[in-house]
């Protein structure tokens, strides 16, 4: 990588060697200090919770057992905290020895209406995150050298449900819930695959707010204006009444956008509807709907880029998403020391890509646009049980679990219409022109982890996942050939049916140490597994191919990690990890021998390995000296992360650096809070990355090539007086011109710059 990088990880090191000595010499003092009471609390409750008085283990559970429910998330510290982690076991999961984070969006200061993913995943370390949506409408996040596509490297769900588009062949999340429904964002690592699926980024789980229980019925309203048109008004209702409970909320938005030939609107609504036969079993219907259109100014060439970022050469690109999610969740307790939860998930959605997919150097030709449709009808259930039991005088937990779930997606591709709106109807929609296929799958899987108390501060937690995966798909494309004018000189019709099966299991371990009541060391080890996705193969795009050869990927990942509180002052998450691939899927780039243009061809590259060091340190330094009524908290995200290729029968690849995989990443902030006024100040740092295998530093159609280190700051500004609260901020306060990835295809091809300066105000109220 470039020599600024080295050098400002050689700065960053001096800085944090320091602060890594001051955080391990506070830990050294607090464990010398900490007490060996046989009867400190059980860790049943958060690693770094503090609980005043010892509590014996079976009341403790049986008293937690009363509050669990399916979606629940708790949080480490106080109700107020805005970050934390999750607990040992939580609900119906188990995260002991795991690296996780939890978000609370509400304590948060930042844009609701947008929420800002800077800001919002500000304290998870090692985010890599894309900014090319101006209006929140999706999500592009990775880490540890993933793609931060759609979320695609991470298994997604809402309230314990999936909500991608299909969870085994397309993995995309084109729904993220709006800010403003959620109560926490939860993010486990690794071994989270055991759990939740065969995925090598984690989970990300998102946990929608629940009815209020103290009345029949409340009002929260929030509107929002900022720069380029922005409105969003967001609307919640909800109460209990007896057994019953609902909360029902809607969000509207739209926008300009920043850059010519750009604007979108959308709706998100939600429903919950809850019925408690006792405080310990209930049932609850949800549902959920999302459609947004955009506008999409495609992308640039380098030259364009560095000339004028805001110019668009695309004024013919729509992009559409219809969205709908059911689900119906049971949560039945069994025994004093078991409860039962089962969750029956619905998807019916479709997303339609309408414009030009032509080189971007290239002007647009008039007449048809291409059409791309995909539609996604999935469904499942996944029932999970989980039992306390005490063993050589120590209390363990139990948690088993099935999974069925199956999916039945048709992609379309062909000529749509000409014009400039938003028509999404082919041409002749029994034959689209390029190609039609549907894609099943199914997956059947059951899954054990099993905490293990080994006295009053150790722990153990084996699990394994058993997995049957069966992706198929059935259909035609056209196989077509073109001289370097463009001319058509071969076509031809090609049927084409796969079908791939496997059955495998995936075993993991975590540890959990406690050096004393809020100092934690864990780790973990997993095996892990990724299916290719078949709907990828027949997608027609000049700037990008993929092998028809395509195979899984298969791995592990390890943590190791020491987490904790020093009182009320200072907190921190210090963590190394490791991740090994075998045929890890990347991005080559080739030339079209016909054509002569440069394609990224997206295959098995070679086996692989991502390493590195992720930390937060976090210190309030009115707590530490006592004062109150003031908050003054400065907190640093550092994340050094190391990749390579290893691929001795290949040179061009063989120590190659992993596409998406920076080397630094920082986020750093303070925040002032003085009775009812909050001031948050932040500062994001990326350093470069390249988005081939190839490493190559230029493509001449920007479809790869180095995204380039960038830095942004933040800044956001909250008053509340009783129920009202007035937000006001801006967004890349330094007006930084830089873009964050180059798209191969939607909503490229080429590089899609990042926002510039932008402002916002907000007014919102609790009746």
């Amino acid at each position: 990588m470039r020599s600024d990088i080295h050098y400002l990880i050689s700065k960053v090191e001096i800085v944090y060697r320091v602060s890594i000595l001051f955080c391990l010499s506070l830990i050294a003092f607090t464990v010398g200090l900490g007490d060996n009471n046989p009867d400190r609390e059980l860790r049943i409750e958060l690693a770094d919770q503090s609980i005043k008085e010892p509590i014996s283990q079976d009341s403790l559970i049986l008293d937690s057992l009363k509050n669990y429910r399916s979606n629940e998330i708790e949080i480490s510290g106080s109700s107020d905290d805005a970050f934390g982690i999750l607990s040992e076991v939580d609900g119906f999961g188990i995260y002991s020895g795991r690296k996780s984070e939890v978000i609370r969006p509400q304590s948060l200061n930042l844009n609701n209406a947008t929420g800002n993913a800077r800001q919002l995943y500000s304290k998870v370390a090692g985010l890599n995150i894309w900014e090319n949506d101006p209006g929140g409408l999706q999500l592009g996040i990775g880490g540890r050298g993933l793609s931060p596509s759609r979320v695609s490297n991470f298994n997604t769900r809402q309230n314990g449900y999936d909500i991608s588009a299909d969870a085994l062949g397309y993995p995309e999340s084109y729904y993220t819930p709006t800010t403003q429904m959620l109560e926490r964002i939860a993010i486990v690592r690794g071994a989270a695959a055991l759990q939740y699926g065969t995925q090598f980024g984690g989970f990300v789980g998102f946990t929608t707010k629940k009815p209020p229980t103290d009345r029949v019925l409340e009002v929260e309203s929030e509107q929002t204006l900022g720069s380029y048109g922005l409105y969003n008004s967001f609307l919640s209702i909800g109460g209990t009444s007896g057994k019953w409970n609902y909360i029902g909320m809607f969000q509207y938005k739209e926008g300009d956008g920043w850059r010519d030939n750009s604007r979108f609107h959308s709706r998100n609504f939600f429903i919950s509807l809850g019925y408690d036969f006792d405080e310990d079993n209930s049932i609850k219907a949800e549902y959920t709907v999302l459609d947004y259109l955009a506008k999409q100014p495609g992308g640039l060439t380098d030259a364009q880029y560095y000339d004028n970022a805001q110019v668009s050469y695309r004024a013919r690109n729509w992009f559409s998403v219809d969205w709908h999610v059911a689900a119906l969740i049971g949560d039945f307790k069994l025994g004093d020391m078991t409860r039962l939860n089962t969750r029956n998930f619905l998807l019916v959605a479709k997303r339609e890509a309408l414009g030009y997919l032509g080189i971007i150097g290239r002007v647009e030709p008039d007449g048809p646009r291409d059409l791309l449709r995909g539609e996604f009808n999935n469904y499942g259930n996944e029932t999970r049980l989980i039992h306390h039991y005490e063993i050589f005088d120590n209390l363990s937990t139990f948690l088993v679990g099935t999974r069925i779930y199956f999916g039945d997606t048709e992609q379309k591709q062909g000529a749509g219409a000409d014009g400039i709106g938003a028509n999404f109807n082919y041409l002749d929609e029994s034959d689209p022109g390029d190609s039609d296929f549907v894609f099943p799958s199914s997956n059947f899987s059951v899954f054990a982890e099993n905490v293990f108390r080994l006295g009053e501060n150790l722990s153990l937690t084996p699990g394994f996942r058993l997995e049957y995966i069966d992706t198929q798909s059935d259909g035609y494309y056209y196989r077509r050939e073109y001289n370097l004018p463009g001319d058509l000189i071969f076509e031809e019709r090609r049927e084409d049916s796969r079908n791939s099966e496997r059955t495998f299991a995936l075993f993991g371990l975590g540890a959990s140490y406690m050096l004393a009541d809020q100092i934690e060391a864990y780790g973990n080890i997993s095996q892990n597994y990724r299916a290719i996705n078949f709907n990828d193969l027949r997608v027609v795009n000049p700037n990008f191919r993929i092998d028809p050869e395509l195979r899984d990927e298969s791995g592990f990942s390890v943590d190791l990690g020491l987490r904790g509180r020093v009182d009320d002052y200072l907190r921190f998450d210090l963590n190394l990890f490791n991740i090994n691939y075998n045929n890890k899927i990347g991005f080559d780039l080739r030339t079209d021998t016909l054509r002569l243009n440069l394609y990224t061809y997206r295959t098995n590259i070679a086996d692989a390995r991502t390493y590195g060091f992720e930390s937060l340190t976090e210190l309030d330094m009115m707590s530490y000296y006592d004062i109150e009524d003031i908050s003054l908290p400065v907190f640093l995200n550092l994340s050094l992360i190391q990749s390579e290729y290893y691929s001795p029968e290949n040179s061009s690849f063989d120590g190659n650096v992993l596409e998406n995989a920076p080397q630094v990443i920082i986020r750093t902030g303070i925040s002032f809070e003085w009775e009812e006024i909050a001031i948050s100040l932040q500062y994001s740092y990326t350093g470069e990355q390249y988005t081939d295998a190839t490493n190559a530093d230029f493509s001449p159609y920007a479809v790869a090539g180095l995204v380039p280190s960038y830095e942004v700051v933040d800044l956001s500004v909250k008053y509340t007086i009783d129920d009202i609260g007035i937000s006001a901020g801006a967004t890349n306060l330094l007006d930084r011109t830089y873009f964050t990835r180059r798209a191969a295809g939607y909503p490229g091809p080429g590089i899609i710059p990042a926002e510039p300066r932008n402002f916002y105000v907000s007014v919102s109220f609790v009746y």
